[in-house]
């Protein structure tokens, strides 16, 4: 009864369309679209309107100090005590009470993502995997989504990295603006992620030509301010 409960919810929230649809892309098939994004680590990021923030400590994460996020990424401790001893490099930035309110990764060999999408994602020399950049919501809007992935560059810059690249599920709008905003550029490559039944993933790239992102490239841009004639 229950489940009819929440279904019948969902329906009157939702509208049946967008219901059905829902409930075939978890129990039948879906398709999700990565779109790889590359940028260089020297150029300067385009300018911005984002709200400024307190003063946070940034931290290499590593297992032992994994707890910071128990509080607001409760979930993740055992993850990112894996990352770290994976090898990976991540920062987090931390608050006044020592609570985790962000985090980024980078990874400089081929990434085995086990923890969400399932599969690998190709490193070259001289490139960076950027992942798992997230934050709380307090912190949305602001300027430290700039500023995580800026510290990050330099760290991996001093590595020996001369490019960042990464991968953005195609429906995230406010992702892909972010990206364009910082000055990300398409790879015009897709990883395409099949799921049956909700338990069987297969995989595949492809390749498209042109952008696929032109018409967000507008929006992400900050607005003009008018000058005194």
């Amino acid at each position: 009864m229950n489940v009819l409960q929440k279904l019948s919810g969902h329906i009157r929230r939702k509208g049946l369309r967008a219901t059905l649809s829902k409930i075939r892309r978890m129990y039948i098939f879906a398709h999700q679209e990565l779109l790889w994004m590359e940028r260089d680590l020297v150029s300067p990021v385009p300018p911005h309107s984002l709200k400024p923030y307190p003063p946070l400590r940034v931290m290499n994460i590593t297992a032992d100090n994994a707890s910071a996020f128990t509080r607001y990424f409760g979930d993740r401790v055992g993850v990112m005590a894996e990352l770290a001893n994976e090898g990976h490099t991540g920062h987090m930035h931390v608050d006044e009470q020592g609570d985790a309110v962000a985090f980024i990764w980078g990874s400089v060999r081929d990434y085995l993502d086990r923890h969400h999408y399932g599969c690998r994602f190709p490193v070259k020399p001289g490139e960076f995997f950027e992942f798992g950049g997230e934050m709380t919501r307090a912190y949305w809007g602001s300027e430290l989504s700039v500023d995580v992935q800026l510290r990050l560059w330099k760290d991996m810059a001093m590595k020996g990295c001369r490019k960042v690249v990464d991968v953005c599920e195609s429906t995230n709008i406010p992702a892909l603006k972010l990206h364009l905003r910082m000055g990300y550029t398409e790879q015009q490559r897709v990883m395409n992620i099949y799921t049956l039944f909700g338990r069987w993933r297969f995989y595949r790239e492809t390749r498209y030509s042109g952008s696929r992102l032109a018409a967000l490239g507008a929006s992400s841009r900050p607005p003009v301010k008018a000058t005194a004639a």
